[in-house]
């Protein structure tokens, strides 16, 4: 829909308008009004380009698309019925809980065996670990492909799927060799669109699933669901969605918490979001009161930092990651709050 900067197009302008939209199989139906007359864009009109092209013209005022640019995200997209399974928990009907170590120790691996253990007790039903990390700071530890095996030792121990992040091209073929059931994508690589197209491919006709981070300053929900976009195009729709926190950081918390965002998410498109309250508080006295919030926003799941001694731990561990027993209790709550939402009895609650 173009709206013109003055109350009615000249001939002249009309004209430039039919030639731009022709060139892309559209054509241009005016609707008339009392006061302002209104140009429809007929046709597929999901062309950036002739979008751009449209509001570079002196003339107009700006061009509001009805039909939605995703045409695998989108809600009412042929795959707004599918549904994304992990460990044994069909996302939106049960709710979904990853939990262990930001980063595996490669000298000492029991810390994640026994915290992969102990999190399968507490109700988790997925196991995230970090085998490479990025590092703001080049002489931080970076990870280690040691702590690969390590992480599918521990999947093995527990009969868990796990979670880890990939940040290139040879990470990306490692993790998938060894078997990694949910790959990563952190929040500094959530616009990175060569590795975006680089996942879709690689998992093309698997059943592996991709949590994708929002980035730390996306700005849109648009391009976050484009950025999912970017991946199933390639014909896997195993994609969830993760609201991790945002820049600039809230005093007190490591980032923004931006699990608010979830049912707008809901409203444009079918895609599963399961938050990251570790990172977006960033202090482990925080992350149960923000999972249980993303729960009450709807969230389908938690991506939650946690260690049998979080003190010994890598990376982050030390300061946001909850022990096991924190991580039962929130469990419990967050599934009782879960079902509150879906209960036909509280209709004011569920999305």
């Amino acid at each position: 829909m173009i709206l013109p900067k003055n109350n009615r197009l000249t001939e002249v302008e009309v004209a430039a308008l039919t030639v731009i939209v022709a060139e892309f199989g559209c054509r241009i139906q005016p609707i008339v009004g009392d006061v302002r007359t209104i140009y429809a864009i007929v046709g597929d009109e999901r062309h950036e380009l002739m979008i751009s092209r449209l509001e570079g013209l002196a003339f107009v005022d700006r061009v509001d698309t009805i039909q939605s640019p995703h045409k695998l995200m989108d809600i009412k997209s042929d795959l707004a019925r599918h549904r994304v399974k992990v460990g044994g928990i069909t996302l939106g009907d049960e709710l979904l809980v990853m939990a262990g170590l930001c980063t595996i120790d490669p000298k000492n691996p029991n810390y994640f065996y026994e915290t992969a253990h102990a999190v399968k007790e507490a109700g988790a039903h997925a196991l995230r670990g970090g085998v490479w990390k990025p590092r703001t700071n080049p002489y931080a530890f970076q990870g280690d492909n040691r702590s690969l095996d390590i992480l599918m030792e521990g999947s093995r121990r527990t009969g868990l799927p796990v979670d880890t992040e990939v940040m290139d091209e040879e990470q990306l073929r490692l993790a998938l060799g060894a078997g990694v059931q949910i790959l990563q994508i952190g929040a500094r690589n959530a616009l990175n669109y060569s590795l975006l197209r680089q996942v879709g491919k690689a998992i093309a006709g698997r059943e592996t699933a991709v949590l994708l981070k929002r980035g730390m300053h996306l700005g849109t929900l648009s391009e976050f669901i484009s950025a999912a976009e970017y991946i199933v195009n390639f014909g896997n729709p195993n994609v969830i969605l993760c609201p991790r926190g945002t820049q600039p950081g809230l005093d007190g918390y490591r980032n923004h918490p931006d699990e608010s965002i979830t049912p707008l998410l809901k409203e444009r498109t079918w895609a599963p979001v399961v938050v990251d309250p570790s990172h977006s508080v960033g202090k482990a006295t925080y992350v149960p009161a923000c999972a249980l919030a993303a729960v009450a926003y709807g969230a389908d799941g938690l991506c939650i930092e946690a260690h049998i001694s979080p003190s010994h731990g890598l990376g982050d561990d030390p300061k946001q990651a909850i022990t096991p027993k924190v991580l039962a209790e929130l469990i419990t709550r967050a599934k009782a709050l879960h079902a509150l939402r879906r209960s036909p009895k509280s209709p004011a609650l569920v999305s």
